[in-house]
């Protein structure tokens, strides 16, 4: 286990992607629970990556959702209809993963849906070159639909109750107000933390991780290279 500035952290995983070697575009999955820091984590390497002369595809797992009707037709609340009914893997990896994997094209989507429509999205492709890196930043990343579609895999860890606090935080902040805070609760509680809950006694994410980042603390994180991991060092 290491722990360092975010600076350090960030720098560790860039030279965790430069010591991984293959003859199509790396594949890095960027995994953890709703609020956990995926997202920002995702973007501080991608500029840092982009700094250093990689060519960066970033995406993410909320541009490749079903449509309400599809995703909650279990309900509103249902841990279950998150993990299972949420997201279009197939389509993810047809115009995405398996693309920039051995043997494909390198010609991608980057999504198959716009959320502010609800509505399935079908940009033009993008050819992209053999050495880019694609961060790729969502929940429910390890399962074992998509496990294999992984040359890296990162999993921020934050304690399921601090992911409550933070989207309760981030609701507040973006709404202004706290008219949101009983309705996110009652989203994480039903809804995303069962759902998480599901996911790691069944698909158990950290057990095939190559990297996991503990980001409760958000300027002072820890991190750590698993054991199976092909990364010796960073």
């Amino acid at each position: 286990m290491d722990q360092g500035t975010r600076g350090e952290l960030i720098s560790r995983l860039a030279e965790a992607i430069r010591s991984v070697t293959t003859a199509h575009p790396l594949r890095v999955a960027i995994d953890g629970p709703p609020a956990a820091g995926k997202t920002t984590l995702a973007d501080e390497l991608a500029v840092v990556l982009r700094a250093q002369g990689r060519d960066v595809i970033r995406a993410t797992i909320d541009d490749f959702l079903f449509p309400r009707a599809q995703r909650y037709r279990r309900g509103q609340y249902s841990a279950e209809g998150c993990y299972f009914d949420a997201h279009d893997h197939a389509a993810l990896c047809r115009v995405l993963l398996d693309p920039l994997g051995p043997g494909g094209d390198r010609r991608f989507q980057h999504t198959v849906y716009d959320r502010d429509t609800d509505t399935p999205s079908s940009p033009p492709a993008t050819t992209t070159p053999a050495d880019a890196v694609l961060l790729f930043d969502g929940v429910f990343l390890l399962r074992p639909e998509l496990i294999d579609r992984w040359d890296l895999r990162i999993f921020v860890s934050v304690p399921f109750e601090q992911t409550v606090d933070r989207a309760r935080d981030r609701g507040t902040a973006l709404a202004g107000s706290t008219a949101d805070t009983a309705e996110i609760e009652r989203s994480w509680r039903n809804r995303y933390i069962p759902s998480q809950q599901l996911y790691f006694a069944t698909a158990r994410p950290t057990d095939h991780a190559d990297i996991i980042v503990y980001n409760d603390q958000l300027q002072r994180p820890t991190w750590e290279v698993r054991p199976h991991s092909s990364i010796h060092r960073i």
